[in-house]
């Protein structure tokens, strides 16, 4: 019996393994760039700078409003991906567009994928995903940054 049980968990490990760097080789296969993710402290300052030049911020998940954001809902759905389109019909090709979606880590959310591809499709030159790689609450809210 215990032969059996260590087979069994030599050959749970291996999965693991396996599983571990599948998981490793997709994260490197991302459709942004590390340059076009953008700094939470940056975009905050710029939002509380009056002065400063207002990037067109896109909320593509189910999370709070960061302040002055346009919300499209989850960009996993058609819908919501033809939506934003629309929206990003109005704008110039070089205008500063950041996405955000922040319900969960990049390497699972749903939502962050379809909405820079379509960004990339559409030939956006300043696309930029808000770097929020644990959530909007841990990577924007608790930090005090402005939430609607």
């Amino acid at each position: 019996m215990n032969t059996q049980i260590a087979r069994f968990l030599n050959a749970l490990a291996v999965v693991v393994c396996f599983s571990g760097l599948s998981l490793a080789q997709a994260q490197t296969d991302e459709p942004w760039t590390d340059k076009q993710l953008k700094d939470p402290a940056v975009l905050a300052a710029a939002i509380a700078d009056s002065k400063a030049p207002k990037p067109v911020i896109f909320n593509i998940g189910p999370v709070q409003q960061i302040k002055g954001a346009v919300a499209i809902g989850p960009a996993s759905a058609q819908a919501n991906l033809e939506k934003l389109k629309q929206q990003l019909a109005k704008l110039p090709k070089d205008k500063e567009v950041i996405i955000y979606c922040g319900c969960c880590p990049f390497r699972r959310c749903p939502n962050v994928r379809p909405a820079f591809e379509l960004l990339k499709k559409l030939k956006f030159t300043n696309a930029k995903l808000l770097n929020l790689p644990s959530s909007l609450n841990d990577d924007w809210i608790s930090k005090g940054y402005p939430i609607e």
